[in-house]
Parts: C-alpha cells; structure tokens; sequence
C-alpha cells in the first residue's frame, strides 16, 4: 500500500484532524489509527509509547480471522458449513449434557446462533486445563440456527475445528494461504488457552497496519492485487449480515446484523470489533478502511464516541474525485499525530493537602484485597504509591499531567497460555494520577501489555488521618486483587 495527503483520496486533512479531536475530546483512550482509501494511507497515527511495530492484542476482532480460516478450509474441502460441529469431537458425545449443543452446525456458530444464552466467560475462573472440555460441559438454553447471542466460546471452538483439520495453528494456516502475501507481519502469532490451542476468540497478536491490511482483503471479497485467494461465495456470506442482533431496534453502532463473525455498521458497512475499541470498518461505498487499537474497558459509551468521530468526520465527508492538495493542513495533520501520546489524567496536578499525607503510612482495616498498610510519597510532578498486600512490599509510580511507565507491581500474571499463572511475570502500564477534590486522590493505572485492563483507584481522605479507597478494576482474568474498598488510618 502507499502513503498519500487525505486530499488525494477525497478528503480534507481538517477532517481527519476533526476526527482525533472528536476521540481526544472524549478522553478516549486511544492507541493507533490507521485509514486508507484503495491502496492508499492517508492517515496514521500512534500515541505514545505505542509505535508501527507493536503487536497489539486484537481481542474479539480475532474471532474475524478465524472466520476466514474457516472460508479456507471450506474450499480446502476439509469441512462443510453445515458439519455438525460435534463431528470434529466424538470423544465428547457422551459427555455432553445437553444434545442441543450437539447439534450446531458451523455455520451456527459463524452467525453466533449457537445452544448458549451467556457468553461463557466463566472458564477463565475455572482453572481448567482444557477450554475444549469446558465447552462440552455447557448445557444448551436454545435451538441452534433461532436466535443471535454472542457465544465467545463459540469462536474459539471454530478456531479449534480448524486446527484439527490442517495440523496446524490456525494463524499459522492462515499466513500460508494469504497473510504472508499481502504483507502481514511474519511474526505476528495468537495466544494460546488451556489445552494447548490458540486463544482464537481473543488471542491474535498483530500490529495496526496488520489488522488494515487484512480488513482491505476482506473488502476486497478475498482477493489481493487481482489474485483470488479465497471464494467470493464464502466472503459474500460472511459480509452478509444474516442474524437479526437488535432486539429493541434501538440504533446503536453494533445492532445492524451480523455475518460469519462479522457485524454490520451504519450506511452499508460491515466491522470488526475487539473489547476496548479494537475496530476494523470496512466501507464498501467509498472503498473506504479504517483500523484503530484503544483500551477504553469499562467506558459506558462502549464504541458510541468512535464512530460518531468517524462517521460525522471521515465516512460523511469521503468525495468521490480528489481535492486540491492543501500543504498546510496536511503539514499541520502530521505534526499533530507525529505528537499523539497516551492518553493520562488531566485535572489538577497539586493539593495542598498533599503536604499533610506525604510519607505518613495509613494501616488498613481488614479488606478484601488484602492490603495491610500504604503510604503516598510526592515529589515535584511524580508520585509513589507504596503498600503491602499478600505478595507483599509494592510500589506503583503516578504522574501528574502525565504518563509513568513501568511493570505494574503485581506477579504472576499469565503470559502466552491465558489464565496460566506465569511465575514472576508482570504487565507494563502507564499510571498518571490528579486531585479531583482537595482531599481526594485519583489515580488511572493503564495496563499496556499482551493484555490490556484499567484501573481506577480513588482516595478519599476526612482528614490528615483516615481514608477510605475505592479500587475499580476492568480487566479479563486479572487485577482481581485491585477491586474493593478499604478504610485506613494513619499511625
């Protein structure tokens, strides 16, 4: 792909500076963007410390790429849409307890019209050793092939059936039938569940301009550079939104249908869309493609703000010829993305109260997170956080206005294998902290790693000696020890 101005492709870079104004303003917590038109780059950007090179988590845009694997072991002739899935696990017939999960085909489980009623999250507590058992230990609520509810456990099955059926890693086929071609990283890879196959539903680990790259494929009806690669048959149907998703008809970004793992967006668009803002829209009007990488778990508004932005900056502003180039907006667009850093709290960086608590330790009263003491210290724009909880003695840094990067304090986190303690291993985060109140303290922990999670921790002080600390965490399968309330006092 090239790189050009937005005005080449039929748009004002002023629009596309909108457009990140719009996502700063709603305090967004943004990573990457990249936008193209054809085979065109007209915009891209990434906030710091996030970088062209980082293989960002692609959560449940993940569940897209096992779609197309599926669409090429149907025209490998290794499955059939309509298999029963229960085909590629006879050893779990009998195990079973309900048949109607026995009897979902794939297709089902592409269209997300499977036997289940809740998205089956429950696993990454379960301390399974195998997701796939888990899967057939389910109770079936309906009729296969009747009603839309998003099944996750379905999507990572689909992965599973796939890496039955070739020998190999689902991402691993994947590259060898097109994403090495269109110049996908050859070192991107996927996450891996108890059992030993791939996190499919959630795992796959890519940069931005990966996750582009493969969106204009899919755009494209699997084909690359006039080279068909996979069936327009198979990628029509999966554009194709086919399972009604609206029960209320309320007209929200994600209520205009969903296809083989793919969901229907405003004016004709399809999607793929990732906990957090993980986002690849595809715009077949304008041959128009756009990918962003955020971490906004937890935020209400879920992707309402972003594609407000982009639709009421970019999508309703696409011409169909070329603009007169403007330098100067165009110059003014990369200055201000070649500046684009982590989004951090913003409110006021001093207190005078600060004076009064700094370097004072508070023991804790017996709560549920475990903490026994902790004590602030500041100096100049910079905090620490210091504490002790039942791994023991820990210290997390904060800026005020700003950004501290480091390995957020807490061990043992998982690594390659989802919900697998990893001895020792730690996240990377970014932690930035303001006074909302004179006496109350807010700090945002970041975690910027192969997993993405938010932390809140609020500290409300009555006076120089008792606090009370609400920790807010959103998270998958971590930073459980950071969610609860504690009351303390100092000594």
């Amino acid at each position: 792909m090239n790189y050009c101005s937005p005005e080449k492709v039929g748009i004002p870079s002023e629009k596309v500076l909108e457009f990140f104004a719009r996502l700063d303003a709603k305090k967004l917590s943004t990573h990457s963007v990249v936008m193209a038109r054809g085979n065109d780059i007209f915009a891209e950007g990434y906030y710091k410390p996030f970088n062209k090179d980082f293989k960002h988590r692609m959560y449940s845009v993940s569940k897209t790429f096992v779609s197309i694997a599926i669409g090429f072991c149907v025209q490998d002739g290794l499955i059939s849409l309509d298999d029963k899935m229960i085909k590629y696990f006879p050893e779990y017939v009998e195990e079973s307890p309900d048949k109607k999960v026995c009897t979902v085909t794939i297709r089902d489980m592409l269209k997300m019209e499977t036997a289940l009623e809740f998205e089956g999250c429950w696993w990454f507590g379960s301390k399974t050793k195998d997701r796939v058992e888990c899967y057939f230990r389910t109770n079936g609520d309906k009729y296969p092939g009747t009603i839309f509810r998003y099944d996750s456990p379905g999507s990572f099955m689909l992965g599973v059936i796939v890496e039955k059926v070739t020998g190999k890693k689902f991402l691993k086929y994947l590259q060898e039938k097109v994403l090495d071609d269109i110049g996908f990283s050859k070192d991107a890879y996927c996450l891996e569940a108890p059992g030993g196959h791939s996190f499919g539903d959630s795992g796959v680990m890519c940069t931005t301009k990966d996750l582009l790259l493969f969106a204009r494929f899919v755009l494209n009806k699997g084909t690359w550079n006039g080279k068909r690669y996979l069936s327009e048959e198979y990628i029509t149907e999966a554009t194709t939104m086919s399972a009604a998703n609206n029960p209320y008809g309320f007209g929200v970004c994600n209520g205009h249908g969903y296809g083989y793992q793919i969901w229907g967006a405003p004016n004709g668009c399809f999607a793929m869309l990732g906990m957090g803002v993980q986002v690849a829209l595809c715009d077949p009007e304008h041959d128009f493609v756009f990918a962003i990488n955020s971490d906004n778990q937890g935020d209400p508004r879920e992707y309402e703000p972003m594609f407000e932005a982009l639709y009421g900056s970019i999508i309703e502003n696409l011409e169909d010829s070329p603009l007169p180039e403007n330098k100067e907006a165009y110059g003014k667009l990369k200055e201000e993305l070649a500046k684009k850093e982590l989004f951090f709290l913003d409110g006021e960086k001093e207190s005078a109260f600060a004076s009064e608590i700094n370097k004072k330790t508070f023991v804790c009263d017996p709560n549920r997170m475990g903490f026994k003491w902790l004590r602030f210290e500041f100096e100049k724009d910079c905090g620490t956080l210091h504490y002790e909880n039942a791994q023991g003695v820990k210290a997390l840094k904060f800026g005020f206005g700003h950004n501290e990067f480091e390995k957020f304090p807490q061990e043992n986190y998982s690594d390659i294998i989802a919900t697998y303690p990893e001895p020792g291993h730690m996240y990377d985060c970014a932690c930035s902290a303001d006074w909302q109140e004179e006496k109350k303290l807010r700090l945002r922990v970041q975690i910027i790693d192969k997993y993405f999670g938010n932390l809140a921790m609020i500290f409300g002080f009555t006076d120089e000696n008792r606090l009370t600390a609400r920790f807010y965490k959103v998270a998958e399968a971590f930073l459980d020890e950071y969610d609860g309330l504690l009351n303390a006092k100092s000594i």
